[in-house]
């Protein structure tokens, strides 16, 4: 049995991993790397289990890492924003020679991370990056559709939003910010683009959305992700997307309109005679409205869905397939969290044995990932519970229109 850390393990994503991990034989021991001491004995006093330890981790430093994850077998990376560690982190899984797994969406880093395949291969061991929701689940839905459901694919569209998580902190705020400011690819008529979100090419990528369980009409954005990068080196496309938002709109609006005004700038300024970074004070406002948002707006619960719609032919005659993965009790964390405990288990259990570095599409099988989803949430197939998350909805869309519902 298998000894795993968890880097950040006390946060949203990284927890999720944690409990997950827990339930599953195959690991021995789950230790929680992070900074946060009381957190962590929090969830270690509330899962109650002797796999669990905990051990001081700083994120941006080499020897930390090196130290905590040193006699591990599996290294699992849920440190967000991923633009600023994750290089640090895989150089020292290198060093150790330490198979990986994170849930990195950072497009630009990820091109970084998958330029370090050579030292990767030359280490001997597997790294699994953006093996989360979107990137994650995403990638291995557009390839289940590609080759299993359709004869040819057209285009693979990745839509998401969420809102309501128990607690979210600056590195979400941050990785927000970074995604607005950043240029957004989009893979369209074949070619790889670059977008602004700002900017016209950014703002006429801009659409609505009907999600199960969130409702219709539902404003999304670009997202600089990394499935328009990484799909279509591995499948036949002529366009991928991905587009998204965070609920409530009032507080995704609250976000977009401080990058806007340049609250996202980390140069110091001074303002009566004190030296004010706009950015400390952006993230402290808006985890300050977001508590008094989500209780003006009446949100309730978390809640999420992400959805992956496939268009292509099947028989020579038009079809759509269209993947929800959708809840009203889970959002961020577990979406995220329960599909990077699946790479775990894969890659624990020998499933991925290619060598290098690679994004989910490049090295899982669709159908071994979508069958540890039903048996680790314990999904009753039969049950009709739009409370819980109860499998992935397919919807099946032929060229006259015709929608037929089954779930996988």
């Amino acid at each position: 049995m298998a000894k795993v850390i968890v880097l950040g393990g006390c946060g949203a994503v990284g927890s999720v991993v944690v409990k997950t991990l827990v339930d599953q034989e195959i690991f021995k021991n789950i230790i929680i790397g992070d900074m946060n001491i009381e957190r962590a004995n929090n969830i270690i006093s509330k899962i109650a289990s002797p796999k669990l330890s905990f051990i001081k981790v700083d994120a941006s430093d080499s020897s930390s890492i090196k130290k905590a994850i040193s006699g591990c077998d599996l290294v699992v990376n849920c440190v967000g924003p991923f633009y600023k560690t994750v290089k640090t982190i895989v150089s020292a899984v290198i060093d150790l020679k330490i198979n990986y797994v994170d849930v990195c969406d950072d497009v630009d880093v990820t091109l970084d991370l998958l330029n370090m395949d050579d030292l990767v291969k030359k280490a001997g061991i597997s790294a699994v990056i953006g093996i989360g929701n979107s990137p994650g689940a995403t990638n291995l839905l557009a390839k289940f559709a590609c080759e299993t459901l359709l004869d040819e694919t057209e285009s693979i569209d990745i839509f998401h939003a969420h809102g309501g998580e128990p607690i979210e902190g600056e590195g979400v705020i941050g990785h927000r910010f970074h995604c607005i400011t950043i240029d957004i690819p989009m893979f369209l008529d074949g070619k790889l683009q670059y977008v602004k979100y700002f900017e016209e090419d950014g703002i006429a990528l801009r659409q609505t959305f009907d999600f199960p369980v969130l409702g219709n009409n539902i404003l999304l954005y670009p997202y600089p992700h990394p499935e328009q990068v990484t799909l279509p080196k591995y499948l036949k496309l002529k366009r991928v997307t991905n587009k998204g938002t965070v609920l409530p709109s009032e507080y995704y609006d609250l976000t977009r309109d401080l990058c806007s005004l340049g609250f996202n700038s980390k140069e110091p300024i001074n303002f009566k005679g004190q030296s004010i970074v706009p950015y400390d004070f952006a993230v402290a406002y808006i985890i300050d409205r977001r508590e008094k948002i989500l209780k003006k707006t009446n949100f309730g619960t978390q809640r999420g869905c992400c959805s992956v719609v496939a268009k292509g032919k099947k028989n020579n005659k038009y079809q759509e397939f269209r993947f929800h993965m959708a809840s009203k009790s889970q959002a961020l964390g577990e979406g995220t969290g329960i599909p990077a405990a699946i790479g775990a288990i894969l890659m624990q259990q020998g499933k991925i044995t290619k060598k290098g570095i690679f994004p989910p599409e490049g090295c899982i099988n669709p159908l071994e990932f979508i069958d540890l989803i039903t048996k680790v949430m314990k999904i009753d197939k039969n049950k009709k519970d739009e409370e819980s998350f109860s499998g992935v909805i397919v919807e099946s869309v032929d060229e006259a229109g015709n929608i037929s519902t089954m779930n996988i």
